[in-house]
């Protein structure tokens, strides 16, 4: 008798665990740079911003404490990791806070992946920071990466968990479609971006011309060349980020000056450092539009930001209920 009760409890504990359970709601944090952004994907997602306070010491040491229980939660944290450090550094903490804390699944959300030019050894003794960034990343406890335009597409590669690496291209496109400019010529400002451009000539049915540039140093260009016709033609740079602006603005001044109607850029991590507000103000390009994965410094007549957070919010939210993502980093 006690060996038939055993078994009938046995079977009703392993239907109990075989029933399908609901999926709870995902939970939302940030980091401080990529706060403005994160409240627009949490907005988009339908959830608020978890609680997380920062304690500061005096020597500038910090740190992040989540303030409500994420026991068995799939949570979300999203920093951009552009420089300085600390951004970097305030990431890493907070999945490490994750990963003490219990949470079943932590998604590292990085709008923009900083420290990604550094993707290979380019002369002897350096250092390949984009992997190191990695696996820092997976060591703090990131059991997911969701990212958006990598300066390089191989950094996938540099991590041994998954990776979804959006295109902006879906924001970018319909803004462009809406200029409905003639003649229209995609142009990439170096040979390494040549790919990104030829992918929107395809959606746009549209040329591409390519600039080639010789560096002296970084952030110095020595010579600019133009391979390809922009007479008559209105022109559109494409870039996954603008540091200096240095490229970007050479290259719509020499492009006016072979004929092009008119020069735009988008790029999509405006990280505009030194005198790149300026560089663009004084330069021939007729708009400069970028995403909202960095925060930009100041206002300009000249720049347009287009919000990805409907980008993240529904890509966060289809990763959390296991549904398909393609559609949304296929350019």
């Amino acid at each position: 008798m006690h060996l038939i009760k055993n078994q009938v409890a046995f079977i009703a504990i392993k239907q109990e665990l075989n029933m399908p359970k609901s999926i709870t709601e995902a939970k939302i944090f940030t980091c401080g740079q990529s706060r403005l952004l994160s409240e627009k994907i949490a907005a988009a997602y339908g959830v608020s911003l978890g609680n997380v306070i920062t304690s500061t010491y005096s020597d500038g040491e910090f740190q992040p404490s989540f303030e409500e229980s994420i026991r068995g939660s799939r949570v979300f944290i999203i920093g951009s990791t552009n420089p300085g450090p600390k951004n970097l550094m305030e990431l890493l903490l907070m999945l490490d806070a994750a990963k003490r804390a219990s949470a079943r699944h932590i998604t590292a959300v990085l709008p923009y992946f900083g420290w990604a030019r550094q993707d290979r050894k380019d002369k002897p003794r350096v250092p390949i920071a984009a992997k190191l960034v990695a696996k820092m990343l997976e060591t703090a406890g990131a059991t997911r990466i969701i990212t958006m335009d990598l300066h390089a597409d191989q950094i996938q590669g540099f991590f041994e968990k998954p990776v979804d690496h959006l295109f902006a291209s879906t924001i970018f496109l319909p803004y462009l479609k809406k200029l409905n400019l003639d003649h229209l010529t995609i142009a990439s400002p170096d040979m390494g971006g040549s790919k990104r451009a030829y992918a929107y000539s395809k959606a746009l049915e549209s040329d591409v011309v390519i600039c080639y540039k010789q560096r002296a140093k970084a952030n110095v260009i020595s010579h600019m060349e133009l391979i390809g016709d922009v007479s008559g033609k209105n022109v559109v740079l494409v870039d996954d980020m603008v540091d200096t602006a240095g490229t970007l603005t050479k290259a719509a001044d020499l492009m006016m000056e072979r004929g092009a109607l008119s020069v735009r850029a988008i790029c999509t991590h405006p990280i505009l450092s030194g005198n790149a507000y300026e560089r663009i103000e004084n330069s021939k390009l007729e708009e400069l539009i970028v995403t909202d994965s960095i925060p930009t410094k100041q206002e300009s007549k000249k720049i347009r930001v287009l919000s990805c957070a409907n980008l993240f919010a529904s890509v966060m939210y289809n990763v959390h209920h296991n549904e398909s993502i393609s559609s949304k980093f296929i350019m």
